[in-house]
């Protein structure tokens, strides 16, 4: 019996993305497919090159092709990805930024930063386009976390405008106050000539097209958060927590920030950091010196979703003080544990995506 391409796209309703709860065909993910006798060749589109069904997406259309089409046939899936978007388009220098997405705390010491740190450059590991902004205006970091702490923004022009180009390291595009500031230099600035400073690092930056631009944000709940919301058009916040039950009341409140009404940004998930320490010398232990799962039980009263579960590992501290940040050190703990925090936050990015087209579509 011939095989034809409608046959092979039939065969390929009865595969669902497993996020968006609607198979390949009807969500337009499948192109280009291709019969020639028994072969078939066809592209499977993504939603994020970080997804973590992407080897699970693969041997389901290969089965469905085998199983409905003809078992003899020979199947070559190619798997690829374009970044969903909600923004809308404008013509500010984030026109082709698909997402910005908010990594904050309640309280600072959690780790909020090395997470930014290794989530931005953890989805550019996985091929994603990412910048990254130092919006932590009175502590700047990201700088010295990617070892580009002697550089500075170069000259850049956007519409006939003269702008700052990123620093680029890793493959991340980065702006930071940090660059402005000598390392014996204070950034002092209030509240208004802060949220200029704020304004000034997304829109007098030239990033060009970004799947994902990461912001830092400082902790608490103060001024920059505030901006950040009003000025920024945000796909959604990322929650950065220790267990431990003072730093949890701290972030219930970061939480409450942004879904206040006048703000109502999405919260992505949270990210669970220094869930335990595990020394070096003793790679399978686990000692749980903040308290035990205090974040995951969050994310289950809350119910958000668990992006991620840190271990405190010294490693990490010293990637991030040497200008390396931990998710290179391939194949460890540390790197396993970033790299799934960013096919998480990829795949809420996704979902969240999806269901605001459904929503505009309806």
């Amino acid at each position: 019996m011939e095989i034809t391409v409608q046959k092979v796209l039939d065969a390929l309703k009865y595969v669902d993305d497993p996020d968006l709860k609607k198979d390949l065909v009807t969500l337009n993910m499948i192109k280009d497919v291709v019969v020639d006798g028994k072969n078939i060749a066809f592209t499977v589109v993504l939603t994020t090159p970080a997804c973590p069904m992407k080897d699970m997406i693969h041997n389901a259309c290969m089965n469905a092709v085998l199983h409905y089409v003809d078992k003899e046939a020979k199947v070559k899936i190619n798997m690829t990805a374009t970044v969903t978007s909600k923004k809308e388009k404008d013509e500010t220098t984030l026109r082709d930024v698909k997402n910005i997405i908010a990594v904050a705390s309640g309280k600072g010491g959690v780790g909020k930063s090395t997470v930014a740190a290794n989530l931005a450059l953890g989805l550019a590991r996985q091929g994603a386009k990412v910048g990254l902004v130092d919006a932590d205006i009175y502590g700047p970091s990201q700088h010295i976390m990617f070892g580009v702490e002697r550089d500075a923004p170069g000259p850049g022009e956007f519409n006939g405008q003269k702008k700052m180009a990123p620093v680029e390291s890793y493959g991340v595009k980065i702006n930071s106050v940090g660059f402005l500031a000598g390392p014996g230099q204070v950034v002092a600035l209030r509240g208004p000539m802060a949220s200029k400073a704020l304004s000034q690092l997304f829109y007098d930056t030239v990033w060009g097209e970004l799947d994902y631009l990461i912001v830092d944000l400082p902790p608490g709940t103060g001024d920059i958060q505030i901006s950040l919301c009003s000025q920024v058009p945000l796909t959604g916040a990322v929650i950065v927590c220790t267990p431990q039950p003072v730093a949890i009341s701290d972030a219930r409140k970061g939480i409450a920030l942004f879904q206040l009404p006048a703000l109502n940004v999405p919260i992505l998930g949270l990210v669970e950091n220094m869930a335990w320490f595990t020394p070096a010398e003793l790679p399978e232990n686990k000692y749980y010196i903040f308290g035990k799962d205090g974040v995951k039980d969050l994310a289950a009263e809350l119910q958000f979703p668990l992006l991620a579960q840190i271990p405190l590992i010294q490693s990490v501290r010293e990637a991030a003080d040497a200008g390396r940040p931990a998710v290179m050190q391939d194949n460890t703990p540390q790197a396993i544990s970033f790299m799934e925090l960013a096919q998480n936050v990829a795949q809420q990015v996704a979902i969240r995506n999806a269901s605001v087209a459904l929503e505009l579509n309806s």
